[in-house]
């Protein structure tokens, strides 16, 4: 297939920055031009790339610190990063287009309990604690609830979760003890620990304690290890299976491509993980505090292993790291009080704080030469202290609590 110059420019708004259009534009003659052909800018602009972006009418404000550029040309700006509603509220009149916009505490102290439409996301706390609230309308725009969003609304008795919804954070419905009722046309699982919602991202809340009620028909709560993640899952939320206590084992399907944070955090009985999908990295706190895991092996998909990715697997006794690894993230290994040794491969070039510390059984490990950087206490009060400790490449302070 020949791509034309619709094709390329489709393509192209998905460049990292302006060295690439410059380098496409250089190394194939017929797509001379397709900078030109920009109406917007599909990155952050400077003083040198927006000279390049001649016909710009709409301007794209990525982050907060991007350079904005008010000529002649320019009459729309789109805002890419999160605004709280109030701010919108403030800018809106100026045509600006907002596309994340934040329902906060103060919004909801300043302009009631009600939701407004327009809000992607409703932040932490927001209506925590509002023990008169009864119901709530989500609107379909949003996207994310975020962590102790309505934890302590004890009258909150029904609630409508849209299938827009694909971050669900932390005690998001904590101590509804009222909550019986709850609408969503994507259910995917409910067990006693956890209910998963839509795709295809899957997301989760902790099962309300009172809970009687979905789309109007009386539940069944089953045991989690039943749940097969479906094939039309691409990504695992934030907390998906976090406190899952009975879940002994789990198959990650091939058609997974991330897993977000604290995924499968804090599942003790968790013994058995088949990883099949391509996921690139090991995000932060993913399976830290499975007590019962004993053995993993790592995809050679993952590049990174993230912050306190497998602390406190207490009966972790082996696991591959693959070539693939190029970082150990900060107190990734922390008190895996059952690892005996471990290969780290010649790709990795750091370890992180107290990446290794209190590993009391860990006796062999290998220091390539590849490590440039130690992490303060990342040896300490492990097994193999003394032996490191003859490594003069190693710096005084990994073996020092900070």
């Amino acid at each position: 297939m020949k791509l034309g110059y619709n094709e390329i420019m489709i393509t192209s708004m998905y460049f990292n920055d302006i060295n690439d259009f410059i380098n496409l534009e250089i190394g194939v003659k017929r797509f001379q031009g397709n900078i030109e052909r920009f109406h917007f800018n599909p990155i952050p602009l400077n003083e040198y790339s927006r000279k390049l972006f001649t016909n710009i009418e709409t301007f794209h404000i990525y982050n907060k610190k991007d350079k904005i550029f008010n000529d002649g040309k320019i009459f729309k700006k789109v805002i890419w990063y999160t605004v709280d509603y109030s701010t919108y509220l403030k800018e809106k009149e100026k045509w600006d287009v907002y596309k994340n916009i934040r329902y906060t505490q103060l919004d909801r102290m300043k302009y009631g309990e009600v939701i407004p439409p327009e809000v992607t996301s409703i932040g932490c706390q927001c209506f925590d604690w509002c023990i008169a609230l009864t119901r709530i309308d989500i609107p379909s725009r949003t996207k994310e609830l975020s962590s102790n969003c309505f934890s302590g609304c004890k009258s909150l008795k029904s609630i409508t979760i849209p299938s827009t919804i694909s971050t669900i954070g932390s005690d998001c419905f904590y101590w509804c003890t009222s909550l019986t009722s709850i609408n969503n046309q994507n259910i995917q699982f409910i067990s006693k620990e956890r209910i998963f919602v839509n795709e295809p991202v899957l997301v989760s809340i902790e099962t309300p304690k009172n809970i009687q009620i979905i789309n109007g028909k009386n539940i069944e709560k089953k045991s989690i290890n039943e749940f097969i993640i479906p094939s039309s899952i691409t990504k695992l939320g934030e907390y998906c299976f976090s406190g899952c206590s009975t879940l002994t084992s789990i198959t990650i399907p091939s058609s997974i491509n991330e897993i977000e944070d604290v995924c499968f955090s804090r599942c003790y009985s968790l013994i058995s993980i088949n990883m099949l999908s391509p996921v690139s990295e090991i995000e932060d706190y993913c399976f830290s505090g499975c007590y019962s895991l004993t053995s993993l092996t790592i995809p050679s998909s993952i590049n990174k292993l993230g912050r306190y990715c497998f602390s406190g697997c207490e009966s972790l006794q082996s696991i591959n790291i693959p070539s693939s690894v190029s970082e150990l993230g900060e107190y990734c290994f922390d008190r895996c009080l059952s690892l005996t040794s471990i290969i780290i491969p010649t790709p990795i070039s750091k370890i992180g704080y107290k990446c290794f510390s209190g590993c009391s059984l860990l006796t062999s490990i290998n220091i390539p030469s590849s490590i440039t950087a130690f992490g303060t206490a990342c040896f300490y009060k492990c097994g193999c202290e003394e032996m490191l400790k003859q490594n003069k490449t190693i710096p005084e302070n990994c073996f020092q609590p900070y």
